[in-house]
């Protein structure tokens, strides 16, 4: 049994049109993951149905075997730190992160004892005794993720909780979370639409379009082996062709080039095929010839969009070698970097 279970999760706003179509996560104790899709795919309803803010239509939620699905929020003993962080001006850092302490009744002394101590896990320890309003965004960014975790909740919940930093405080902060994440061995569920801020710290990463969860996996996995064209566009991947499978179980183009993969869906007779542009090669004797249509620059090496016999491809080559606009070329698509798509 997994720690954390969300089982045939259906959320309609209107009756009519689901927000959420049968939406079922398992994850393990102590594991990130991350909620990843484009505005409206659904990952901010899932975050809320976990936390409680949404009830859903039908299906089941579940943490360690508990049955948390008509359980109020404020029973639920979770920790949120939202995109606005939604401190107390008023408060200083101590008093905000003692807040969920106060409500819950504990004693002075073992509040102002947890309270040292998360201050120091979250690299706040010099600054308790000031207000939010004297902090910068990546120290008010730490006090919502102390007072978050400082009532020792079993989910720790995080909405585009970097969102308002800039790039270079982003990529710091997302190193901090996963460290204070892993020192306390909390299950996190992460709300993003960035893939690189995703990738980065994820145990596991849901990627959801439409209500729907795409592929549930870990981040290597998605990023070497997409399961569906959506997430193939949605992680990078730019070159699609159609192939259909022979008598021999072989996929081919539809002028006959045999695609040889050792990633194909063995189910699939039609399917849709693609390669990374930095995975084609330009050989003298490559199986596909093309012309090419534009060159980029992209800095240390350059990008071609190649005409060919199975459509536009496009092809990043190195700096040794550079092709004008017009040049006939030859390539090579590695059979381990080629991938058959499931839909």
């Amino acid at each position: 049994m997994s720690f954390v279970d969300l089982k045939d999760i259906r959320v309609s706003y209107d009756g009519k049109q689901n927000i959420l179509e049968e939406l079922n996560i398992s994850m393990e104790k102590g594991e990130l993951v991350s909620l990843l899709g484009p505005s409206g795919c659904g990952k901010t309803t899932t975050l809320r149905v976990i936390a409680g803010l949404i009830t859903p239509n039908d299906g089941e939620f579940k943490v360690d075997d508990e049955d948390l699905t008509k359980v109020p929020v404020h029973k639920r003993n979770f920790g949120m730190v939202f995109q606005s962080y939604a401190l107390f001006p008023h408060l200083t850092i101590k008093e905000n992160v003692a807040f969920g302490l106060k409500l819950r009744k504990v004693s002075k002394a073992e509040t102002a004892e947890r309270v040292a101590k998360m201050l120091e896990i979250c690299g706040l320890e010099a600054l308790g005794d000031r207000y939010p309003k004297q902090l910068s965004g990546g120290q008010r960014q730490r006090v919502a993720l102390a007072r978050a975790l400082i009532i020792e909740p079993k989910l720790l919940l995080l909405d585009e909780p970097l969102s308002n930093l800039d790039a270079k405080l982003r990529i710091a902060m997302r190193i901090e979370i996963k460290r204070i994440q892993r020192q306390l061995g909390i299950t996190t569920v992460f709300v993003t639409h960035d893939q690189e801020e995703c990738f980065s710290i994820s145990d596991k990463v849901a990627i959801m379009n439409k209500g729907v969860i795409e592929q549930y996996d870990t981040p290597e996995n998605i990023y070497s082996l997409p399961k569906t064209k959506f997430v193939a566009e949605f992680i990078g991947f730019e070159n699609f062709f159609e192939v259909s499978k022979n008598e021999n179980g072989q996929y081919l183009t539809q002028n006959g080039l045999v695609v040889e993969t050792q990633l194909t869906n063995p189910t699939a007779d039609t399917a849709t095929a693609t390669i990374r542009p930095d995975d084609i090669e330009i050989q003298e004797n490559g199986e596909l010839t093309g012309k090419v249509l534009v060159r980029t620059f992209l800095g240390k090496a350059h990008q071609y969009e190649v005409e060919t016999a199975i459509g536009k491809l496009l092809v990043n080559g190195d700096d040794k070698t550079v092709f004008k606009t017009g040049d006939e070329i030859s390539l090579h698509l590695p059979a381990e970097k080629l991938i058959i798509l499931e839909k």
